[in-house]
């Protein structure tokens, strides 16, 4: 009975340890947004474009800094709305494009070739 209870205090005094930061990526390093949880944001944005996924209508995007959501140049996915604003697009294009920030989500949606 004795191991029982032991390894339910190390479980119990571990479980900090694993927890995950709350609120998504604006607490991430470099990730934070000017604008609170509830807003809403647009910002312009200019990159590659690295993989698309027409089915999920999503496209990963090798971009620059954003200083408009304080983002640092990187490479990430996002769903495109429409999605049929991938239509034409193809991977290895250098791209422009805007961005709709809502809370922890970003939606591109425009994207032109550059």
């Amino acid at each position: 009975m004795k191991p029982v209870l032991i390894a339910a205090a190390v479980l119990v005094l571990a479980a900090p340890a694993f927890a995950q930061p709350a609120g998504g990526m604006q607490n991430m390093p470099g990730m934070s947004s000017p604008q609170g949880q509830g807003s809403m944001v647009m910002a312009d944005g200019e990159g590659v474009v690295t993989a698309i996924d027409a089915k999920a209508g999503a496209v990963t995007l090798h971009h620059g800094p954003i200083a408009a959501l304080g983002w640092p140049a990187m490479t990430m996915p996002f769903k495109a709305a429409p999605p049929s604003i991938l239509n034409g697009i193809k991977v290895g294009q250098k791209v422009t494009f805007k961005l709709m920030q809502m809370g922890g989500s970003s939606t591109v949606t425009a994207i032109q070739p550059r």
